[in-house]
């Protein structure tokens, strides 16, 4: 199925464009006449993608995070955060809850959230080329 409306942007890993990429996502989902709560959702996923590529691709250097997002007329969104950074040498073990290459600070339940938030959660990932999370939501259609 092809997407009937799609976006691509990308912007600086600085911390603090993590609300311009979840402002910028919501605003493109508007076009599905999402529930708040759904949105909601979905922004906290793009978040946490946003927040781990920064903290963990990029770690001490600034790149560029890339962003898509593909609407389709059965009412699913795709989003997709990509990164140049460091990579993931082991993916599995990433997305255990808990996990964290952050120190102490963080929490290691990034993956966790973006899961219980989405439908479909792909994670791919070569060492020193980067790493991809594909969030598939489907909003349901309101009369």
């Amino acid at each position: 199925m092809k997407p009937f409306n799609k976006v691509e942007f990308s912007f600086p890993s600085n911390s603090v464009n993590e609300g311009f990429a979840r402002a910028a996502v919501s605003a493109f989902l508007s076009q599905l006449d999402p529930t708040v709560a759904d949105l909601t959702d979905l922004k906290t996923a793009v978040s946490e993608a946003v927040t781990n590529a920064i903290v963990h691709g990029y770690r001490d250097k600034i790149g560029f995070v890339y962003i898509s997002v593909k609407l389709f007329e059965n009412g699913k969104a795709v989003v997709r955060v990509r990164d140049k950074g460091c990579g993931i040498p082991n993916i599995e073990e990433a997305m255990e809850p808990l996990f964290t290459t952050g120190g102490e600070e963080r929490a290691g339940l990034g993956f966790a959230v973006m899961q219980s938030f989405c439908d479909c959660v792909r994670v791919t990932s070569a060492v020193g080329r980067g790493t991809a999370v594909t969030l598939t939501k489907y909003f349901e259609a309101r009369e």
